[in-house]
């Protein structure tokens, strides 16, 4: 059996359980792989259990002896701290030599770097593979991975993510999934503030949500955010406007990217408008009640502010 098979690889420690990471890494246990879980959160250890996933006491433990290490953390400097270690061996300390350290958070293009030069200098292998598709996606297997990565290294990662995803690109070395990653979600949430915009000035205009929704689904207006996300109920029924918004993906999360989005702007020397003002709005969004709501909640605001 090649080393691409599913009982080949050796045990997958999947440390991050939360509304992405359990439905993942539950997904990787159903196709046959050796997964154990572990979560910092013991609700979210408790929830993996109940779906079937063996899970660890610590984040070491479920690394060590483990062939592969995926992470699907909030933020780079957890994942620094967890690889280097903070009053405990850190990941790259306990895991076998050569070990791949898969990163499917969403981070810092330069924490990403740092990352993976943390785990080539501890003689490990490493990946950066941030996703896209939401919470629905993950529970599908549907969702779209974006990978920075030795070309080596892609059989095997490809392998693992295909359990887990339907489209997979390979963007370049280290850090281009994050930085992918980032430009996709800083044009989704300008282009959200832009729909919900539309839909706003369609309910003043007197235009109903669905007459106004098949133009612009069919016309050069069409995106992403208003065909799969409408920020409105009723002309996509499995949107979560029709859930009252819950995600989905969190207000939070969408400030939090436009956040790594206005850092890399600013860092490149990029002369952006749309970017940095989407940024200030989904913060805005978030610390006054929208973190816990999905992002294309932001019509609420627009609402809000135009008298409606």
């Amino acid at each position: 059996m090649t080393e691409t098979t599913p009982a080949a690889p050796g045990r997958i420690a999947f440390l991050g359980l939360g509304h992405m990471g359990e439905p993942m890494a539950v997904n990787l246990l159903k196709a046959g792989f050796d997964v154990v879980g572990f979560d910092v959160v013991p609700a979210a250890v408790a929830a993996a259990t109940a779906a079937g996933l063996p899970c660890a006491t610590t984040a070491a433990e479920a690394a060590t002896g483990a062939a592969i290490v995926l992470t699907m953390f909030p933020s780079g400097a957890i994942l620094l701290d967890a690889y280097r270690g903070v009053d405990t061996p850190g990941l790259l300390e306990v895991a076998p030599p050569n070990t791949l350290f898969l990163d499917c958070s969403t981070i810092d293009v330069a924490q990403a770097r740092e990352a993976a030069e943390l785990a080539l200098a501890a003689g490990h292998r490493s990946a950066d593979a941030p996703v896209s598709g939401g919470v629905v996606g993950a529970e599908a297997g549907t969702l779209t991975f974006m990978i920075g990565a030795d070309a080596s290294d892609m059989d095997q990662i490809t392998v693992l993510l295909e359990v887990m995803g339907k489209k997979l690109v390979h963007c370049g070395e280290h850090g281009a999934g994050q930085a992918a990653k980032i430009c996709n979600n800083m044009l989704l949430g300008i282009s959200m503030i832009g729909a919900a915009e539309a839909f706003v000035l369609g309910e003043k205009l007197g235009l109903s949500h669905q007459a106004l929704y098949d133009v612009i689904s069919t016309a050069s207006g069409q995106c992403w955010a208003v065909t799969t996300n409408c920020p409105v109920p009723g002309p996509v029924p499995t949107s979560p406007a029709n859930r009252d918004y819950v995600p989905g993906f969190a207000g939070a999360l969408m400030a939090k990217d436009l956040g790594l989005a206005l850092n890399a702007l600013e860092n490149t020397g990029v002369s952006a408008q749309l970017g940095p003002l989407a940024a200030q709005i989904y913060r805005q969004f978030s610390d006054e009640g929208g973190a816990g709501r999905d992002f294309s909640g932001i019509i609420t605001e627009i609402r809000k502010n135009s008298g409606n």
